[in-house]
């Protein structure tokens, strides 16, 4: 029970504190996704408690077993839903694959042998993630999840006599996660996920030589320590960002106009970073700023109507600072350049609550 408390601890206080966040690190997750993943796995040292006897008879001999396990494999698909504010719920299905290697009896002399078999397993977990999008591009992402897992055991040992156990057991399960995230394009994702995996002590019966004989083989809690990488395929696809069209050039027989002082870039639906068109109008916008040398750049970001006004709220801030990290990293000086946001109050095309609208997820950009 201490290893879940101290589990569930972790985790309650990593998301305590990544709650804080600044809004500029809205999460991109919003809608259905699958992901896939396959990596390695490794089984901590389980120690086994033998016993055998005649059958329908009393326990006659009992011993300890140390069984070391080979690094094995593991394969997971997940199924689940993104709320657009950090959090994600998801619904979890592997397999586990790890022979055996080593087994220690605990007997007058410690004697090893070397077994054969292997420790199949099949898990389903439900699972709540919290993601933090780091930048633009790059996510970190904590969870928690619960369910069952059935752990079969193949072993056979001619030890002492012969052994032979084929069997399973589903027990409860829990994990915590921690992952790291890669935005690819609009709606993938590439993954690298660490789970701590630990199973309730589970029970195998196998049978044994020397007259029908039986043969339970009682395990500690299984945990085991999974790395995998995969991919996360969003199934709410973006609407592409509307772009605002470049203005017709000046006739020839009139002087040049001046600079423009007020610029708009879009945005992807749920999404706060800049595409290569919103560049390319931003270069503009600060090369504007350095013909006009001493400026002020007001950035304001907007959303369109779907989501709640607070979630909106922040998603126009993160639109707005994206700007001016823009920016700053053109030479435009940090300090010349205000931020702020407006969330759905003030429209560009007028809409119902709740419609994806494309022009209203914009951000404008005035030169004083």
């Amino acid at each position: 029970m201490s290893h879940k408390a101290t589990l569930l601890g972790a985790a309650a206080s990593v998301i305590l504190l990544a709650s804080g966040v600044d809004a500029a690190n809205a999460a991109h997750m919003r809608g259905w996704y699958l992901s896939l993943e396959g990596g390695a796995n490794w089984v901590e040292d389980d120690n086994l408690h033998g016993s055998r006897g005649l059958l329908g008879g009393p326990v006659v001999a009992t011993t300890n077993i140390n069984l070391e396990m080979d690094s094995g494999w593991a394969g997971l698909v997940s199924a689940g839903y993104g709320f657009g504010d950090h959090w994600r719920v998801e619904l979890e299905g592997a397999y586990r694959h790890n022979k055996l290697d080593k087994a220690v009896y605990a007997v007058a002399l410690p004697t090893t042998t070397s077994p054969a078999g292997d420790l199949t397993e099949w898990s389903v977990m439900a699972n709540v993630a919290y993601d933090l999008m780091l930048t633009d591009k790059f996510g970190i992402s904590f969870g928690l999840g619960a369910g069952a897992d059935d752990a079969r055991l193949h072993f056979r040992s001619s030890f002492a006599s012969s052994v032979r156990v084929h069997d399973d057991q589903w027990r409860f399960a829990y994990q915590g996660i921690v992952g790291l995230s890669y935005q690819l394009g609009q709606q993938t994702q590439v993954t690298l996920n660490y789970r701590y995996f630990r199973v309730d002590a589970p029970e195998w019966n196998g049978v044994g030589t020397g007259g029908p004989s039986f043969v339970r083989l009682d395990s500690d809690d299984l945990v085991k320590h999974t790395v995998t990488i995969g991919l996360r395929y969003d199934l709410w696809p973006d609407e592409e960002p509307m772009e605002a069209a470049p203005p017709p050039p000046p006739p020839a027989d009139l002087p040049p106009a001046p600079p423009a002082q007020s610029f708009m870039i879009f945005f992807g639906f749920n999404k706060c970073n800049i595409t290569p068109e919103a560049d390319n109008v931003l270069s503009q916008a600060a090369q504007a700023a350095h013909q006009m040398g001493t400026v002020t750049v007001q950035i304001v970001g907007h959303t369109d109507t779907k989501g709640t006004n607070t979630y909106n709220q922040k998603l126009s801030e993160c639109r707005a600072h994206a700007a001016k990290s823009n920016m700053v990293g053109k030479g435009v000086p940090a300090n010349s350049i205000a931020t702020s946001g407006k969330g759905e109050t003030e429209l560009l095309v007028q809409t119902a609550d709740g419609v994806k609208e494309p022009q209203n997820r914009r951000a404008t950009i005035d030169l004083q």
